[in-house]
């Protein structure tokens, strides 16, 4: 059976997608797997990542995974990676023709007989270990490089929780390492959009306690209920704009797991207003710490 993959989800209107298409998007929980997606690729569409070293990690990917001669659409914003996919693909040895409508550029091609450049595009968004961390993690993912400064004052914060509990937006598993220290915790759920950050939290939490959920934290139903505690450093960015919706899902979202009496620890740039949300959601709220950028809120159900 011809697989026709589609990465991402591009604007209706800029581009057809065949029917049936799968979706290969780390972003989407339960895609195909662009590494090894079992045969080859009929035909691809991508909206592509905006970063430079996302991008062409995933067009190397799927470039790599089509049939020779296979047609492809790749397209973005031109301010976010647009004006350089064209220059991209030609790269990699593909005869590119670009388009623009609606400030998207639009590149089509075919799969040449002989790629060139691919390898160096593989091994520079490749999974990787990073020493300074001491963590798996991969370009692309949420703070991929760095610890995130929310979650670092978040850390200072956490107590020594006991019981079951879960990780919402768990990417890498920072925060998780540091709730499992803890003997008394007996089980913890890490749920995480990104399929890349879920591998590699894999590999940086060997802990049988974990249990990893790869998973839309807005509409999942696998998560477990009457849980002791939640820990989250929400995300408030979705498709790159802010969507200050995506933290008040997150914090409706820990209020339902929770047990009553039940304990919540967030963190939240200092301009989100979550004060409200969070005082519908629980019954008591304290602002455990603030900073001039950050505050960390505990509140109980």
């Amino acid at each position: 059976m011809s697989i026709h993959a589609l990465y991402g989800s591009p604007p209706a209107g800029l581009c057809e997608i065949p029917a049936g298409a799968r979706q290969c998007s780390p972003l989407v929980p339960g895609s195909l797997d662009l590494e090894n997606p079992g045969e080859a690729l009929a035909s691809l569409t991508m909206y592509a990542p905006p970063g430079t070293i996302e991008r062409r990690y995933a067009l190397a990917l799927a470039l790599r995974a089509m049939s020779t001669l296979a047609p492809g659409t790749a397209l973005a914003p031109k301010d976010k990676g647009g004006s350089r996919i064209g220059k991209e693909l030609e790269a990699f040895g593909c005869v590119v023709e670009e388009d623009s409508k609606q400030h998207h550029k639009i590149c089509r091609f075919q799969k040449p007989a002989a790629l060139s450049g691919i390898d160096e595009a593989l091994r520079e968004g490749a999974p990787r270990f990073l020493e300074a961390l001491q963590l798996h993690t991969q370009p692309g993912v949420f703070s991929w490089d760095r610890l995130d400064s929310g979650s670092l004052l978040l850390l200072e914060c956490l107590p020594a929780f006991e019981g079951r509990g879960a990780d919402l937006g768990a990417g890498l598993g920072v925060l998780s390492r540091k709730i499992l220290e803890s003997k008394k915790v007996k089980q913890l759920h890490l749920a995480e959009l990104d399929g890349r950050a879920v591998r590699a939290a894999r590999k940086n939490i060997t802990d049988a306690r974990t249990v990893f959920h790869w998973c839309d934290v807005r509409n999942v139903s696998e998560l477990p209920a009457n849980l002791d505690f939640v820990v989250s450093n929400p995300p408030f960015h979705d498709t790159g704009a802010e969507d200050r919706s995506l933290g008040i899902t997150f914090i409706k979202k820990s209020a339902a797991l929770l047990r009553a009496g039940g304990v919540c620890w967030l963190v939240a740039n200092r301009h989100l207003p979550y004060e409200q949300a969070m005082q519908e959601a629980f019954s008591n709220v304290k602002l455990a710490k603030e900073t001039s950028a950050f505050k960390v809120f505990e509140a109980f159900k």
